[in-house]
């Protein structure tokens, strides 16, 4: 696309003036996270260079970093956001400079500075508003710059259907990925039906397209508890037919909509072809905190155990009734999942940065492995409940209202729904990975 001067409605000389004085608020209030508040590029018109601004899309930078070539990213965004939620991996570059600093004809040396001049520069904002201005304005400095196309909210529509090679249960296993805040979910089919597990309602269709396209019926959506990231789709897929299943347990948090699905209780059962969904009480990272134990083969523990970590005990009780939750995650891991086969795989409902996947590219890893390589699940109780308290990051962003809103107590359409999960999901309890330890 072209941009010239003709093509917005402010002139050169009065967007000069209100972008000094817009500058000087945003950069009185940097650093404090409240500018982003008082004016968001993104939602504004300004004069851009007539330079033509090429995009990528967020699953061809994906493809990129998958594949370890080397890219640099130009994050624009406030930097209290950049730190909270930005793109990384091992051979990205990203460099964080708000976009207030590209606002005046002439930027800053020091700016100019920190952004290479001999490769490509993917610049990207929140929806892609501000990065088009940004790409805009390098390029015609002589910068090698694209833009991603609909920013980090591009990113964040990202999701990924993997096949977990190792599963030896009945039927095919797959799990769902999204790497901008590392939510995981799985998906059963056997015979021609199918079960999709910690299903997310930003892609409700999509679990339906996908049934449709293996030539399944897709007949439960389960959840493993009342998530505090993310807004859950078993709701949303119960609404079409598809019957939704959550924890019976959690229905003494208030949930609204009880009489409305399944509610699952220890020892229960779900056929899906000839594959046995059993469902299994791992009580901790909340009070109604449930595994399944697909086919005897994989137990998706929700945010219960993680390849990495375990689960944060903090997001129902608050830090007072943390220790007591600790003390339950504990024995929950210790009675109901390390008490399984070595060979069982662990497939949680996160993953982090840290986390490493499995040769077939998927969060998942046997119980015996983990045992060996995660000190926290050979501690005993009182070292293990001191060392998960110990370092827990910062609560899911927004979790306040994605809580009440998977209990049913509260609404939010669709677009308000996707902006709440925007962000790092930090349900487990430890800001580095634990394996390894």
């Amino acid at each position: 696309m072209v941009y010239s001067d003709t093509a917005f409605p402010l002139t050169h000389y009065l967007a000069a003036r209100y972008c000094a004085i817009v500058e000087k608020l945003c950069k009185a209030l940097c650093g404090t996270g409240r500018y982003s508040l008082v004016y968001t590029m993104d939602d504004m018109d300004f004069p851009t260079p007539d330079v033509e601004v090429e995009s990528i899309t967020p699953s061809e930078l994906k493809a990129s970093i998958d594949a370890g070539e080397d890219v640099t990213l130009l994050d624009v965004r406030a930097q209290s956001e950049y730190e909270e939620w930005h793109i990384d991996g091992d051979s990205v570059e990203s460099i964080n400079i708000p976009y207030f600093e590209f606002l005046e004809d002439e930027i800053d040396e020091d700016v100019l500075a920190q952004i290479p001049d001999d490769r490509d520069v993917t610049v990207l904002c929140a929806k892609g508003g501000s990065s088009e201005f940004v790409a805009a304005t390098l390029k015609d400095r002589g910068y090698d710059a694209n833009q991603l196309e609909d920013g980090m909210n591009g990113w964040a529509r990202i999701y990924e259907r993997v096949e977990v090679s190792d599963y030896d249960g009945a039927g095919t296993l797959y799990q769902y990925q999204r790497p901008s805040s590392g939510c995981l979910g799985y998906l059963v089919v056997d015979g021609d039906e199918a079960a999709v597990i910690d299903p997310l309602r930003a892609f409700t269709d999509r679990y339906l397209t996908d049934a449709e396209e293996l030539g399944v019926d897709l007949k439960y959506a389960i959840d493993t508890h009342i998530h505090a990231d993310h807004i859950s789709g078993v709701r949303a897929l119960d609404a079409v037919g598809v019957e939704g299943v959550i924890p019976g347990a959690s229905v003494q948090r208030g949930v609204t909509y009880a009489d409305d699905v399944t509610l699952a209780e220890d020892g229960d059962e779900f056929e899906v072809g000839d594959a046995t969904i059993e469902t299994v009480s791992t009580p901790g990272h909340t009070s109604g905190m449930t595994s399944y134990l697909v086919d005897d083969s994989l137990l998706a523990t929700g945010d219960g155990l993680f390849i990495e970590s375990v689960a944060r005990p903090d997001l129902e009780e608050g830090d007072d009734g943390a220790p007591e939750a600790a003390a339950q995650l504990y024995e929950s891991l210790q009675e109901r999942v390390l008490s399984l086969p070595d060979e069982t795989l662990i497939g949680g409902a996160h993953f982090s940065d840290a986390a490493e996947p499995a040769a077939d590219g998927t969060y998942t890893a046997p119980i015996g492995q983990l045992e060996e390589e995660m000190d926290a699940l050979t501690m005993d109780e009182d070292d293990f409940v001191e060392l998960i308290l110990s370092d827990m990051p910062p609560r899911p962003a927004n979790y306040e209202d994605i809580i009440p809103t998977n209990l049913g107590q509260q609404e939010a359409d669709d677009d308000e729904a996707f902006e709440l999960e925007l962000g790092p999901n930090n349900c487990a309890a430890s800001q580095e990975s634990l394996a390894g330890d």
